[in-house]
């Protein structure tokens, strides 16, 4: 058993350890990052490539790369702030405003879906823990669902010194969709807790909370008058990247920021919790708050990606262990590995998505599921020691 001196010191290790401790930040993690960062952009660059509006490639990559636009203050801020689009030729309207949005959102979802799994693997100490399986997803989209479907159009005006501010239904869905994931985990939780928790019963409430989460929401389809709105709801269950635009990018671009630099942060303490309770708790941390504080860190990142995506499961399952398994279990190089890989899954994903049946798409939510689900088997069968319940 390693031996620990005071609060905040590590076991005793040999000097080799202690150097690969200290440098953690190591050649292999950039080459991962590089890897993952060259894989997101051909498979951007792909996406943009092709669709209903016929364009060479040639064509595409120079309106991605065309210096007018890049360098245009009144682009951005059209882009990012609302505000007016300038004038602009039809190739690069189609890539601009249509095409390249859909990539920095798949790309936003991949990051926040894969540190959130990487946390929840931490927290419960589970290497089968994701937002999908411990029913966070679901939690959230029940939230994001009901608010699509029974409050559409609310617009809520708090009144200030200074004039007004004013909030609508779609500003809202990302605080919406942590409310749902926040309960929906705090009872996982209370459902597995058992004078402590296990691997298994975590997972085994999980899918209980999200079996029933997942029946409410085809429940709401019944309050819906219009067809329209349940078609669209319907697609946004199973995961679906069809229609983004930069509305999505500037929903989720802050509290994605916010929640990855969070899990940054948090990566040390992350550390610490896989060594167990009892150690944790030697080297002066203070387990359950730290616990919470960082699972809250995880459902802000698996919400945000929810209420502009949709439900994609299975991707902050498969991303951490990808991560894990290339470049170490320090969190310090995990949550950055995380933060490059889930982009390159969830972009490739989309392309697939999009172009292998085209003119049909199908959700990404779909080609994610059909990769994640044997994933999960695989990790369920090569587990050795999952608990007792």
């Amino acid at each position: 058993m390693p031996k620990y001196t005071m609060a905040g010191t590590h076991p005793t290790e040999s000097p080799t350890e202690q150097r690969h401790r200290r440098s953690w930040f190591t050649g292999r993690l950039v080459a991962f990052c590089l890897a993952s960062t060259a894989i997101t952009v051909v498979a951007g660059l792909i996406q943009v490539s092709f669709g209903s509006y016929s364009m060479t490639i040639g064509q595409a990559w120079s309106a991605v790369v065309d210096p007018d636009i890049l360098f245009d203050p009144a682009v951005w801020n059209a882009f990012l702030l609302g505000g007016d689009l300038p004038e602009m030729d039809n190739a690069s309207l189609i890539v601009w405003n249509i095409r390249l949005p859909r990539v920095f959102v798949a790309a936003l979802t991949g990051s926040t879906l894969g540190v959130s799994g990487a946390i929840f693997q931490a927290v419960t100490r589970n290497e089968l823990a994701s937002p999908y399986i411990l029913g966070v997803s679901s939690g959230a989209g029940l939230a994001v669902l009901l608010t699509l479907v029974v409050f559409p159009s609310v617009t809520i005006v708090v009144p200030l010194f200074v004039g007004q501010f004013v909030f609508d239904t779609s500003s809202m869905l990302p605080l919406i969709a942590a409310a749902g994931g926040a309960i929906a985990f705090a009872l996982v939780y209370a459902i597995a807790w058992k004078g402590g928790t296990s691997p298994v019963r975590l997972v085994l409430a999980g899918v209980i909370v999200g079996t029933v989460f997942q029946s409410l929401q085809t429940g709401v389809f019944f309050f819906a008058d219009d067809l329209g709105v349940v078609q669209s709801a319907i697609a946004w269950t199973t995961g679906s990247l069809t229609g983004t635009d930069w509305e999505q990018v500037r929903l989720a671009i802050l509290p994605a920021t916010l929640a990855i630099v969070l899990a940054l942060l948090g990566a040390r303490q992350l550390n610490v919790l896989l060594l167990g309770e009892r150690t944790a708790q030697s080297l002066g941390m203070r387990v359950e708050r730290v616990r919470f504080l960082l699972s809250g860190v995880a459902i802000l990142a698996a919400s945000t990606a929810i209420a502009v995506a949709g439900i994609v499961g299975f991707v902050g399952l498969i991303v951490p262990h990808v991560v894990r398994n290339v470049v170490g279990g320090d969190y310090r190089r995990l949550m950055i590995g995380s933060i490059f890989a889930g982009p390159a899954l969830m972009v490739v994903a989309d392309v697939g998505a999009r172009l292998a049946l085209s003119p049909v798409q199908v959700p990404v939510g779909v080609v994610t599921g059909l990769i994640g689900g044997p994933y999960f088997l695989y990790l369920m069968r090569r587990q050795q020691q999952m608990g007792e319940i």
